[in-house]
């Protein structure tokens, strides 16, 4: 599996560590100062800012809001009431989110698909989570629900498009996998572990964990990144569509209370995810439907840049991403995904 570029970048990181000057630590239990203002995120993924392919993880948008850290509205104080064990200290914020992805064989000039490939799906979901995040640590409680099958629209979106911008459409929408219902419960921890600064530079590591629950994705991943930049204490990564090494869909340019407006940084990561259930690739629950053996193990390896300023932060993560099932041909897939966040 060639995970050249994202391991060059995490080792090219090594010679400036080991002269890194040691960095306070900061207290466990202490929070960011109160940030008024939420932040609305847009995500796009797609193979086209890879390999220039069209294939299996073919095209993925989100739009998430987080809340300023604020009092929540009221249907949500029980929840967070209950969550408080798991949850921690920390600034807490609530979010909401609408997300579409695609997902195809190799193959989409054919009307009758390979059985041995993965089946075309469309998803379509929305989720509410709850957020708390420390100096040390960001929790992440979140509930997804929504659709894959022919009312995801997965056929309309991308046709139509491929439509508008001149490209042949895919071929083999009509053996899609049914209709079905998803819901999906999802926790997360991400801890930020300071590793000095060196020539101006503050680097640092965020390892992660985290377990989904549901008919869409079951699954357990463990993995983490490292960066190097100013201002790091902003964020925790950049934004991502899950299942993937995600980060925060929120930014806040004065944690570190300096006074800071912008700051940038490059990161690389990696994470393992074990794949119990993946409906994208198994197919239908209860109804017969075209499908492929999933691969136990999914391993993702990324690299990218951030820049924020004021009330605004661009990102771009390229993804290197292990076979997800067997027989897959082309080997790994590799795509890119993009976030603009705003801030108001």
């Amino acid at each position: 599996m060639n995970f050249r570029l994202p391991l060059a970048t995490a080792l090219s990181l090594l010679p400036c560590l080991a002269f890194a000057q040691p960095v306070p630590e900061p207290r466990p239990d202490a929070a960011p100062p109160p940030d008024w203002r939420g932040t609305l995120s847009v995500s796009i993924e797609n193979d086209k800012f890879g390999v220039g392919t069209d294939r299996f993880y073919s095209n993925g948008f989100q739009l998430s809001w987080r809340s300023a850290s604020a009092d929540l509205p009221r249907p949500l104080e029980w929840t967070n009431r209950q969550l408080e064990a798991l949850m921690g200290p920390g600034e807490l914020r609530w979010g909401m989110a609408l997300s579409h992805s695609i997902f195809t064989p190799r193959d989409t000039r054919r009307t009758n698909p390979d059985p041995t490939d993965r089946p075309y799906v469309g998803m379509l979901m929305a989720s509410i989570s709850l957020s708390r995040a420390s100096e040390r640590s960001l929790t992440l409680v979140e509930l997804q629900a929504g659709m894959v099958g022919p009312s995801a629209l997965g056929e309309q979106v991308q046709n139509g498009f491929h439509r508008a911008i001149g490209v042949d459409r895919s071929y083999g929408w009509d053996r899609q996998i049914h209709d079905e219902p998803v819901v999906n419960l999802l926790a997360e921890r991400k801890w930020r572990v300071p590793l000095g600064q060196f020539a101006g530079l503050e680097f640092e590591a965020l390892p992660s964990v985290s377990v989904s629950l549901g008919n869409a994705n079951t699954y357990g991943a463990v993995g983490g990144i490292v960066r190097f930049g100013q201002g790091l204490q902003a964020d925790y990564g950049p934004a991502r569509i899950r299942p993937a090494l995600a980060g925060s869909n929120y930014f806040q340019p004065n944690a570190d209370r300096t006074g800071r407006e912008w700051g940038w940084y490059m990161f690389a990561g990696l994470e393992g995810r074990g794949v119990a259930r993946d409906i994208a690739l198994q197919g239908n629950s209860w109804r017969d439907s075209r499908h492929v053996d999933a691969r136990p193990f999914v391993a993702d390896a990324q690299a990218g840049i951030a820049v924020y300023w004021r009330q605004w932060r661009v990102a771009y993560t390229q993804v290197i991403r292990s076979e997800e099932f067997y027989g897959q041909r082309g080997g790994p897939q590799i795509f890119g995904s993009i976030n603009l966040s705003m801030r108001f």
